[in-house]
């Protein structure tokens, strides 16, 4: 018998279920109910999450081949446990080093308490600033000036914010235009928008290896496709070259977009709802920073 069946068995075995409900138990359920929600919606807000869900496969796999008694599976996945666990660490190590920084926050655990604040719903952002996204991204195409703007949804993007300069300005056509304009301080790199404003400007993003992208296609798309790889936003790319608009999402490339459609995707993104308390702790997490 394998380690992987080996574990199985000793775990169902040693399940316990009391006979009688106590008031202790009941503390107990919630706890443990309050910890996974808080890790699940932890998770979900960063790149491990994908990685998660992956994990996850493999495990009902497991279980599968333990329920069919695979034994030459079971025999495989028992000889590289001990190194799939090591593996997991290193994998998760940015996202795990992330959580005990926050988990030694000053007020951290006040945050635990989903009942302390209230849970409203909402957009990602105002139809101001979807139609201020599309004038500022077809201006900047008609005088052929470069452009790349990333459009945060539900994985934060505080890494990649913080290699650029804090901005922190209400989304305008007029605000992003000047940033991008040829000869100013911040018109390298991506600009990252959160909400209804732009967080960060002259940012880092990780360029894409994908050999099926176009050659005639600069730094600017692989960079698009690249943080659309890792995460789950939308990136808007203006070329320097044609004055084209496309987009990146989900580690494709929409190339040359006409106004209509661009509207069209971003209003799409916009009516996916949003947690509005996410936001609320990353304020409160930012303004701490600043007073430290």
């Amino acid at each position: 018998m394998s380690a992987i069946s080996n574990f199985i068995e000793e775990y169902i075995s040693n399940i316990y279920i009391p006979r009688t409900l106590r008031v202790s138990n009941i503390f107990e359920i919630i706890i443990l109910a309050i910890i996974l929600y808080e890790f699940m919606a932890w998770v979900k807000t960063t790149r491990a999450f994908a990685l998660l869900k992956g994990i996850i496969v493999i495990l009902v796999f497991l279980i599968i081949a333990y329920i069919f008694d695979f034994t030459t599976i079971l025999w495989i996945a028992g000889k590289v446990i001990n190194i799939a666990i090591i593996a997991v660490v290193v994998i998760f190590q940015p996202e795990l080093r992330k959580a005990l920084e926050q988990l030694g926050q000053k007020k951290y655990f006040k945050s635990l308490l989903p009942f302390t604040e209230k849970k409203d719903k909402g957009e990602r952002f105002s139809d101001k600033t979807v139609n201020e996204l599309v004038r500022a991204c077809f201006e900047l195409a008609k005088n052929k000036t470069g452009a790349l703007i990333v459009i945060e949804q539900d994985i934060l993007l505080t890494d990649y914010e913080k290699t650029g300069i804090p901005v922190d300005g209400i989304v305008t056509s007029q605000l992003l235009i000047n940033i991008f304009e040829h000869n100013t301080p911040l018109h390298d790199g991506a600009v990252i928008v959160r909400g209804d404003r732009i967080v960060s400007a002259t940012c880092y993003l990780p360029l894409s290896d994908n050999m099926q992208i176009s050659k005639e296609l600069g730094t600017r798309h692989r960079a698009a496709v690249g943080i659309s790889e890792v995460t789950d936003t939308m990136t808007l790319v203006v070329s320097e070259e044609t004055g084209n608009v496309s987009i990146a999402i989900a580690g494709e490339l929409i190339r040359a977009v006409d106004q209509d459609y661009l509207k069209k995707k971003l209003t799409f993104i916009q009516k996916k709802s949003i947690d509005v308390k996410r936001y609320k702790l990353w304020k409160k997490g930012a303004s701490d920073n600043e007073k430290r």
